[in-house]
Formats: structure tokens, sequence, C-alpha cells
């Protein structure tokens, strides 16, 4: 007897109709067709690739931060840039732990069936992780920069970088949330807006939280229905 495909079914007159796949729309994907759980699946490894690159960082400045302690050009520090030393190691520290939670997460959570939860705690791991990253590299440039210029030539050289960074990370992607909320706006108060433009959740699905502020979640299968009782 012939295998009889899954995606597909009988019409009343006997021909074969393939089913429409569920999937799994937020916002931000486009017309990008996947279930819920490859969704999932999808976010948690484009997430893991950023760790790698972000963690190498870490790693590097915070090995240098725990070995300069020893060098004698420490002793030459004074009071102040020992106190900016210490706030810079203390948040080398910090994104270090935060780089490495969604990993505990992960080795914690398997089998329970949370990845999509999983996934949105992850993403706000690597968010702290990023604000104490650049609280560390800000902080180690003034203290470099101290021993190099004065106090307040360091303060301001240490601010434009500060702004410099944030601008290079936070920038492009306002720009490209704002365009994207301006083109998902109807181009009239009375137009309606359409029913595919905004997803709406089905029963029976479990969505992930936003990714980041303002992000948008995965929508639940949209083919999906939940039959009524009585219903034929």
């Amino acid at each position: 007897m012939a295998a009889t495909d899954p995606s597909t079914r009988t019409a009343p007159g006997g021909s074969r109709t393939r089913r429409p796949p569920m999937i799994a729309r937020a916002a931000n994907v486009g017309q990008r067709t996947e279930t819920c759980d490859e969704r999932a699946d999808r976010l948690w490894m484009d997430l893991m690739h950023e760790v790698r690159v972000v963690l190498t960082a870490v790693q590097l400045l915070f090995a240098f931060l725990l070995a300069a302690v020893f060098t004698p050009a420490y002793e030459r520090l004074d009071h102040t840039e020992r106190l900016l030393y210490l706030l810079c190691l203390v948040s080398g520290a910090g994104a270090l732990v935060a780089l490495t939670g969604p990993v505990a997460l992960h080795r914690l959570v398997t089998g329970l069936k949370v990845k999509t939860e999983a996934v949105a705690w992850a993403s706000r791991l690597v968010t702290v992780a990023l604000a104490l990253l650049l609280t560390m590299t800000s902080l180690g440039l003034l203290v470099v920069m101290r021993q190099i210029t004065g106090a307040f030539t360091a303060l301001l050289l240490t601010i434009a970088l500060t702004l410099w960074c944030g601008l290079c990370w936070g920038v492009p992607a306002f720009l490209l949330r704002r365009n994207l909320r301006i083109g998902r706006q109807p181009s009239h108060r009375h137009d309606p807006v359409s029913p595919h433009d905004v997803p709406r959740p089905r029963k029976g699905c479990t969505s992930p939280r936003p990714m980041g502020p303002k992000g948008a979640s995965a929508a639940c299968p949209e083919d999906r229905r939940v039959p009524r009782r009585g219903a034929p």
C-alpha cells in the first residue's frame, strides 16, 4: 500500500489537495514561512552566533584587565584611576557572566519544551552583556587615556568614543524599527488595516516573548483552527 503524504488531504470529489503549512509569522520576518518550533530554533542559533562574537571581545579585554594588576604600571595609578579600574573589572566580570548565562539556561531547561521562553531570556542576557561591555570599554579607555593626556582631555575623548559606540550600535536598529513601524501604518485613518499585517495568536501555540525592546514575537500557526463543538 502506498504511503499517504500527511501534507495532503482528499477533497469531496476524490482529488487530493495540499494542506497549507503551519506558519509562525512576526512583524519583522516578511514572507518567511516556518513553524513555531523552527522559528525558535532559528532565533536560538542566531543568538548563539552573536554570543560567540561578543564573548571573544569580552574574554580578551577581561584577560588583559586581570593581568594588568600584576604589572609595575599598576603601582603608578592614583586612587581615582584604581577606582575606575575596579569598576572596569567588575563590568567585565558581569559581561562574562551574562554571556555565559544562555548556555547555563539552555542546559537547565533542556527537555522542558520552553524553547521560545528560553530564547527571550537569552536575548535579554545578551543585551545586558552588551551594556556591560560598553561600560568596561569606556572605563578602560578612560584609565589608559589618563596616563597619556590630562584628566579633562581623557574624559572628553572617552565620552566622545562612548557616544560613537552608542551611535554605531543603536542608531541603525532605531531607524530600521521606525521605518518598519511607519511602513505598517495605514495610509489614511479610515483605511482598514489588513489582517495579515498584525498576526493574531491562535490557541494551542506558545509564542515567544519579544526579543528586545519593542520587538515582535512569533505568532501562532495561522492555519490552525479549533473546531467548534458540533461542527461537521
